[in-house]
């Protein structure tokens, strides 16, 4: 008799930049065994489902994928003052009424689908495990990012009691030294648990005692390469071992190059008319903005580097100084005058938004400025892509730690002493460095991802770390 497959369902916070993770990680089981996923999606009147949410879920295979938005809701408790990462983790717990029906209904027998046999929940779903144990219906928790990050969750409570003295993480006077992770400092830790007065570190204590207990959920999927992270995962597995598994089955990303548009063409034609190597991709993220004098610096400096640049620009988060006198701006009139003539023809700006796997991937992509996003930085590796680090929230500051200071794969800019500004000499002379490969550190920036990229595809292979990883997870769940 054949064997009805496992149906899962996958609960991911609403924001497009943790949608893609959860789309890539679908992708993958389904290529892997025969399955059926459904992914729930959290909607509210303020993050409705976005055309770019619905072309990337509408790009999974079909039939045995399923997407279901939930009634967008609409709630006045959320602060005025609240960080985005509050706001998605509102828009989870206002759904959680909705959820229980979705998933009540999906573990019914008299559905059209084989019944429900787990659900993996994000982290700012993690109230959702309370509803999948009382309709005794398997869990897992898919953490997007990477090991060392989620290192920080497994010992929150400890570092609480170590800053009970202090408001603020950052005010640590030590290093934070955890397993297997290189030392950070209280400021690099993830910016959702700097300040411990708010809502938000309230919640993510409770999540990393759940995490440590380990007993309502069975494993935790992990977007992280064995060989790249090996002391941070080695270190997980071990404290972890007869309790709950770790699965590192990264890298999870999008590098699916179809459906190009008319930006992409301009973008990939600008692109093919360069020298192999020679453009720098500037590009803060989906959400990732500077304030206006920042954006004036990285504008001179990569004027002054004299290299060949993608700039993906949008608004700053700051006006500038005379901004009530200058009316309406358009798109781009917030750089600097004659920027763009300047450098015509040796750089390309693009509002708001560029074809990002298809520019890391491109030939003439030589270098990444990024905000290191996790996402971002993975893309980067699986085209060996060198980064100039410069983070701006959430885990980024420790990606570029680990970036810099033991993967040796990206520079970081220093910013300036009294304003916090990255100075356009600063940023000039880097760009250049490592575009032209001018000292012994660029080079090896270079080589090391070269290196990087070599343990990524392998991981990947018929025998990597991560396809094993990914086969143990279908094995269990088909067990359930």
């Amino acid at each position: 008799m054949k064997q009805t497959p496992p149906h899962i369902a996958i609960l991911p916070s609403p924001a497009i930049s943790h949608l893609i993770p959860v789309v890539e990680l679908a992708r993958r089981l389904l290529l892997h065994d025969d399955l059926h996923v459904t992914i729930i999606i959290p909607c509210s009147d303020d993050l409705p489902p976005s055309d770019a949410t619905k072309s990337v879920l509408e790009s999974l295979p079909k039939p045995n994928t399923r997407t279901i938005f939930l009634p967008p809701d609409r709630f006045d408790d959320l602060p005025s003052d609240s960080r985005p990462t509050a706001e998605l983790a509102f828009t989870v717990s206002h759904h959680l009424p909705s959820i229980h029906r979705v998933l009540k209904s999906l573990a019914s027998r008299n559905t059209t689908t084989p019944p429900l046999v787990a659900v993996f929940v994000s982290l700012f779903a993690i109230d959702a495990l309370d509803i999948a144990k009382g309709l005794g219906i398997s869990s897992y928790v898919f953490y997007p990012m990477n090991a060392i990050s989620l290192s920080v969750f497994f010992h929150l409570s400890k570092l609480d009691e170590i800053a009970a003295s202090y408001d603020f993480l950052k005010d640590l006077p030590e290093p934070v030294k955890l397993p297997g992770c290189p030392s950070f400092r209280g400021r690099d830790l993830f910016s959702g648990v700097q300040d411990r007065r708010t809502d938000m570190y309230k919640k993510f204590l409770q999540f990393s005692k759940r995490l440590v207990s380990g007993e309502d959920f069975k494993g935790i999927v992990v977007n992280s390469v064995r060989d790249i992270e090996s002391e941070a995962v080695k270190a997980l597995q071990e404290e972890n071992s007869g309790k709950l598994t770790i699965y590192p089955v990264g890298p999870i990303v999008n590098i699916d190059s179809s459906g190009q548009n008319n930006q992409d063409s301009e973008c990939l034609t600008w692109l093919g008319n360069q020298p192999r190597g020679s453009v720098l991709y500037v590009s803060f993220g989906s959400g990732g903005t500077l304030s206006f004098d920042q954006m004036t610096e990285l504008a001179f400096g990569l004027e002054r580097s004299g290299q060949r640049f993608i700039w993906v620009v949008r608004k700053p988060n700051t006006q500038p100084p005379n901004a009530t006198c200058l009316g309406p701006l358009e798109p781009l009139g917030f750089l600097p005058n004659g920027f763009l003539e300047r450098t015509k023809g040796r750089g390309l700006v693009l509002p708001d938004w560029a074809p990002q796997v298809r520019v890391l991937g491109h030939g003439s992509t030589g270098g990444f400025l990024s905000h290191c996003g996790w996402s971002s930085t993975l893309e980067s590796v699986v085209n060996g892509v060198p980064l100039i680090v410069w983070p701006l929230a959430a885990e980024q500051k420790m990606n570029a730690v680990l970036l810099v200071e033991r993967l040796k794969v990206a520079l970081r800019p220093k910013a300036d002493d009294e304003d916090g500004l990255v100075r356009r000499e600063e940023i000039a002379n880097l760009v250049k460095a490592l575009m032209e490969g001018t000292s012994e550190e660029c080079r090896t920036v270079r080589n090391r991802m070269k290196d990087l990229k070599d343990l990524a595809v392998k991981a990947l292979g018929e025998d990597g770390s991560s396809t094993r990883a990914l086969s143990q997870l279908v094995s269990m769940l088909k067990k359930i």
